[in-house]
């Protein structure tokens, strides 16, 4: 995979907002690695958190896009992996602040609770924004 890669990954409630952002990711110019689920049959939030989590701690990919019905249950699953700071954001405000201020390598978006609109313009906001670093680096330092 490339240094562009971005690891999608979703539960049964949002794997279909995760295929219509895979196609805004692709047409900003990055690679995918879908990590699935690619239906409805339900699974469980914590396998997919965990295998985005793995891909970026791996190499695989460098940011990681991860959808949910809410985005709670998957963020709380990926999060517990060193190194991933997977943020839930419901807006682009707070996307934005999300890669400025706490330097987040995870989107994650609740597809029950984010209209598809506001998650297409988060997760470019995501994307297209850099960490401010600054004050904000010993902060990031104590998360590990």
């Amino acid at each position: 995979m490339s240094k562009n890669t971005i690891a999608l990954a979703a539960d049964h409630a949002g794997y279909e907002l995760k295929d219509l952002l895979k196609e805004d990711v692709k047409a900003l110019g990055f690679d995918v690695l879908d990590l699935g689920t690619n239906g409805p049959d339900r699974v469980d939030y914590p396998d997919f958190g965990s295998a985005l989590a793995k891909a970026i701690q791996n190499g695989d990919a460098q940011t990681g896009i991860l959808v949910c019905g809410s985005g709670i249950g998957i963020s709380i699953a990926a999060n517990r992996h060193a190194g991933i700071r997977a943020a839930l954001c419901q807006d682009e405000t707070l996307a934005r602040l999300a890669r400025e201020h706490n330097d987040a390598n995870v989107l994650v978006l609740g597809a029950r609770t984010t209209g598809v609109e506001v998650a297409k313009a988060s997760l470019k906001t995501f994307l297209n924004t850099k960490f401010a670093g600054g004050r904000h680096q010993g902060r990031i330092e104590k998360l590990g």
